[in-house]
């Protein structure tokens, strides 16, 4: 359900901050090849008020970052040969020219174009079926990372992929996971490097609403 999806980058952006204080490093969204995997923000010194009131510097058409085009996200995974034939089996529309594709842009792999990043989910409860991230050469895209295992998604923080996976245990419903991977990607050397991996086990009491009590022993009991 699109609920899962919205709790997940909820929770994201729990472990990109915890990932970030910890580890002095990124993490995520408001969000990669080493293959695989499952990630904030840093807060500078208050601007000065003449800073602040400044009008922001337009950028230039040309310059990186620059939104040019979008891309149709469902024929470019259907003619790609990294993408597994299940997922391609299973991209079909939840309504009329409606597809379960997420697509979003930004400058990942240090091209003067953005980048396309692509989650495929189910129609019913938009569970991520595939991540996939393409970056343009010449007149077409090129897969650059690609992790397809259920309950994936990933999204964009500064710069850097961050993928998040939904760990499930046995009989734990779609909307609940026990716990949650989040993986920090970042390109370097003409692929992505996983730079940081934080794991998240969620508590089942939160939310229950009952506590059920024990009772201590004595002092001197055992």
């Amino acid at each position: 359900m699109r609920g899962l999806k919205d709790r997940g980058s909820r929770r994201i952006m729990a472990a990109g901050g915890t990932a970030t204080a910890g580890l002095v490093a990124v993490f995520l969204l408001a969000a990669g090849c080493s293959t695989g995997g499952t990630g904030v923000q840093d807060e500078g010194a208050v601007p000065s008020e003449a800073a602040s009131k400044a009008p922001p510097s337009p950028v230039p058409s040309g310059s990186p970052g620059h939104f040019t085009k979008s891309v149709d996200a469902v024929r470019l995974l259907l003619a790609d040969p990294k993408v597994s034939s299940r997922v391609k089996a299973d991209l079909r529309p939840c309504a009329k020219d409606s597809y379960p594709v997420d697509t979003s842009y930004a400058q990942l792999t240090g091209s003067d174009t953005p980048d396309v990043v692509v989650n495929v989910l189910t129609c019913g409860d938009a569970v991520g079926m595939g991540t996939y991230v393409y970056r343009e050469k010449g007149k077409a895209y090129e897969n650059v990372f690609a992790v397809e295992e259920p309950a994936v998604y990933a999204a964009v923080d500064r710069g850097d992929l961050v993928v998040t996976k939904q760990v499930y245990t046995r009989n734990d419903p779609v909307a609940e996971p026990s716990g949650e991977e989040v993986s920090t990607y970042r390109w370097s050397d003409g692929k992505f490097t996983r730079e940081f991996w934080v794991r998240n086990e969620f508590s089942r009491a939160v939310g229950e609403g009952e506590v059920v009590a024990t009772e201590a022993p004595a002092p001197g009991e055992n």
